[in-house]
Formats: structure tokens, sequence, C-alpha cells
């Protein structure tokens, strides 16, 4: 039996270089063994605040640049037009208790100094454990920062099963390989992340080549000015590691750099070349919107069979 990859990303904000080398191309290099179902989730971005016109232009460049990265040869949908997902989450929140939703620490984090917050940032758990439950996959790779959703999406499977009958596959929980691992160029004890409030040191995939220099050229380093100054040391010097990490990461040689200077150029360098051919896939993809859309709507139409009678047998089983 072939196995099935899922994954879903959220039009939060712009990807970033950190999304491509750590998400991205393993999606793409999956696509050689796997049955790979990649999905928008544009449902996941409405549990805060939004704007619908940034929701959809921000869905569409996503959706593009999931093409540009070589995903083509997976099934790739929109979330919202595959209406099971918003069924089977509704399923499942009669199933998910209050005190269950009370510690996911997600809620907690977004909803702390907040005088209100959505009631669907509080059952969005249940919407994730329906991603994943309709495409019952025997394995699901988790980082840490998802680990307890999936760990509650096993429990609401467990407890489906046991109090209505068998229906969902119940995932087994994995630590996938450590892929390349890219912080915040300002503040390289945090992860470059694309939903980033201040994007000074966040390089987005679709950055020209002058912005990837100018944001390159003020990454944070530190003051060593040894003839080793240029090294790898995680815990006391973040800022080079990280800048030698992503120079390795794109390709790029770390022999010969003796200053922060060369270093950074080297970077730099490896960087835009890296984004080049991604960039001008992604600018002939949005000029074709048609074919994008048609991609789209073929994908969606195999995850709606692919999600149907698990959503039917969920159905049946809890008297509906």
């Amino acid at each position: 039996m072939t196995t099935r990859h899922l994954s879903l990303l959220k039009p939060s904000g712009h990807l970033t270089l950190g999304n491509l080398l750590g998400a991205l191309r393993p999606m793409a290099a999956a696509q050689d063994d796997a049955d790979c179902v990649y999905g928008v989730a544009d449902l996941h971005a409405m549990t805060i605040s939004h704007d619908p016109a940034v929701l959809r232009s921000r869905t569409a460049e996503l959706a593009t640049l999931l093409l540009a990265a070589g995903l083509g040869r997976s099934t790739l949908f929109v979330q919202s037009r595959v209406p099971a997902h918003a069924q089977l989450a509704y399923l499942l929140e009669c199933v998910a208790t209050t005190g269950e939703l009370n510690r996911m620490i997600q809620f907690k984090e977004k909803g702390r100094g907040v005088a209100s917050t959505r009631a669907s940032l509080y059952t969005y758990p249940a919407l994730m454990a329906a991603d994943i439950l309709l495409y019952r996959p025997d394995r699901v790779p988790v980082g840490d920062d998802q680990r307890q959703h999936v760990e509650l999406t096993r429990d609401l499977a467990l407890r489906f099963n046991r109090t209505y009958g068998e229906v969902f596959t119940v995932p087994e929980l994995v630590t996938p390989a450590a892929g390349a691992r890219v912080m915040d160029l300002q503040d390289p004890t945090s992860k470059m992340g694309k939903s980033a409030a201040d994007t000074a040191g966040v390089i987005h995939l679709l950055d020209s080549p002058d912005v990837v220099r100018r944001k390159v050229a003020r990454a944070v380093t530190d003051s060593d000015t040894g003839p080793d100054a240029v090294r790898g040391d995680r815990s006391q010097k973040p800022g080079v590691t990280n800048l030698l990490e992503i120079l390795v990461a794109c390709g790029g040689s770390t022999d010969g750099l003796a200053t922060y200077g060369a270093l950074k150029k080297a970077v730099t360098d490896a960087v835009v070349a890296e984004l080049e051919p991604l960039q001008k896939r992604y600018a002939d993809l949005a000029s074709d919107a048609t074919h994008v859309a048609q991609v789209y709507a073929v994908g969606a139409a195999r995850a709606r069979d692919l999600t149907a009678p698990v959503l039917a047998a969920a159905e049946a089983a809890i008297g509906l």
C-alpha cells in the first residue's frame, strides 16, 4: 500500500525561506514514493480577526507558490473547497470536551491578554483533527508545536470509535527527520515565521534580490573579530550559525570565509540563486490563473472523493 503524506499550510502570511527549506523541499521529495495530499488551510486563517480580501489574496499566493515549489505531482486543494473538513469538525466537537479544549496551549497563548477571542479559535483543534482523520493516514509526522493537537486527534478518534463504532484510523505520532531550521535574521533565537509582525529578519520567497541583500546585510552577528569568528556555535554565536546553515542549505560553500562581510555576501548570493527559479515559475503561473485554478479544482475533486466515505461513515455511526 502506498504511504499517504498529508500536510496543510495556513495562509496567515507570506511564505518564507524557512518554509521553503524546512517544509516545501521535504514535501516535494516525498512525491517520489508517496501519495501526497497538500492543502491550503484557509479555514484555519479565520480563527482570528481577518480581512476577507487579504485572505483571498494570500490563499491565491500560497496556492501558486506550492505549484512553483514543485508540488504539481501532489493532490493540491484549498480546504474550504472540501466541505467534509468543516462537516467532520462539528461531529468531532460533539466528541471533544471543554476540559480538553481549555488545555490547548495555542488557545491559551493567542487568547492571553485579549478581551475576547473567536469561538473558532477555541474549537480549532477539532478542525485540525478532522483534517487528519478524513484521509486515514497511519502515521502523522509532528513537531513539538503541534504535538498536543495531534495527541488530541488520537484521543478523539479513539473515543469516537469506542462510543459509536470503528470509523477512524488512529494515527501513530512520528517525529519527522530534522529539516533545515531557519531562524529570524534579527532574532536568531526565534524561528523565521511567516506571521512575524516585524519582517526585517524574515526573507520571503517573493522578496527581490535587493530586499534579500538588505535583510542579510542587517542580519545580527556578534562582536567577535578573531581569525575563527566565522564558525558555527548555536549557543555562543546564534546569528553567525544561522547564516552558515542558510548558506549550506542553499547550496553555498563555507570555505574561505574569514569575515562577516564575506559571509553575508555569500549568503546573499546563495539565497538569491535559490529563489530565482522559484520566483520565475511563480511569475509564469501567476500569469496563468486559469491553469492554477484547474489544478486545484482537480485536486479538490479528488480530496472530496477521498473524504466522502469517511464522513459518511462518521455520520451514520453518530446517528445522522
